[in-house]
């Protein structure tokens, strides 16, 4: 393993979360811009469209769009939702033989600094209750995402707190959420910036708290969330949902690593 490898995979276990240089191709990156304005505005490529959409055109321009399987609607969005080197940076992670891509996410937090395009501290286990095991989050940086961008924040060490109560992905008040989380005894509340220039990825925890603030720059912050699994994790017994119906579907689930 090379020592920018080693060092992610000490801080992951560490701190819950890491960081890559850029591992997506630049060609890649710009080509996919003008597929997500696409699935954004409606526009569909394959005919099928995403599984659900949390904004839609005609809403408020300032909040942040989100739009699960964003993946299924467009070739170009699959393609960088399968780019092998998210597969191998993961299974180097987290020493895993097998990785899939079980959901994902397309996010674009509007320019303009409006606290509606937040998000809210959240773990995403909150989320997850149909899985159990080794499941965890890539974050694919499309656009530069600087400090001014509204970066994810990730809490240092909270993927040891197990689940807490009071987060909600939609929440834009950062300081109330901040009252009602509980920090259990001996623990801290110390934030990190992910800064990331585009085509590098942030992974991490399940139980991982992060947010992130306003964008306070003149150009949109875009970047996909994946949602991924190792071998090491199985849907729960007797659950039902949507993200666990699909497993053996490479149209919907692809592996993205294996050996």
């Amino acid at each position: 393993m090379s020592s920018i490898l080693e060092i992610a995979r000490a801080r992951f276990q560490r701190e819950g979360y890491c960081l890559t240089p850029p591992i997506i191709p630049l060609e890649l990156i710009q080509r996919v811009i003008p597929h997500m304005d696409a699935v954004i505005t409606g526009q569909y490529e394959t005919g099928v469209p995403p599984h659900s959409r949390q904004w839609n055109p005609g809403d408020d321009p300032q909040k942040i769009r989100k739009i699960d399987q964003s993946h299924l609607s467009d070739r170009t969005i699959f393609e960088l939702i399968c780019h092998p080197e998210i597969g191998r940076w993961a299974a180097e992670l987290l020493d895993a033989r097998m990785i899939q891509v079980w959901a994902t996410q397309l996010l674009y937090k509007p320019p303009g600094g409006n606290v509606s395009g937040n998000v809210g501290w959240h773990q995403d286990k909150q989320y997850w209750p149909y899985w159990e095991g080794e499941v965890f989050t890539a974050w694919v940086a499309v656009s530069d995402v600087t400090e001014a961008s509204g970066p994810m924040r990730f809490v240092r060490g909270s993927h040891r707190w197990g689940l807490r109560e009071g987060g909600n992905f939609f929440e834009s008040d950062h300081h109330m959420q901040r009252q009602q989380i509980q920090i259990p005894d001996g623990h801290t509340w110390d934030e990190a910036a992910a800064v990331l220039p585009s085509g590098a990825v942030s992974f991490h925890h399940h139980f991982t708290c992060h947010g992130s603030g306003p964008n306070t720059t003149t150009w949109p912050r875009r970047s996909f969330a994946l949602h991924l699994r190792t071998e090491r994790s199985r849907p729960v017994e007797g659950a039902s949902n949507y993200y666990i119906s699909h497993l053996d579907d490479p149209a919907v689930c692809p592996v993205i690593y294996r050996v």
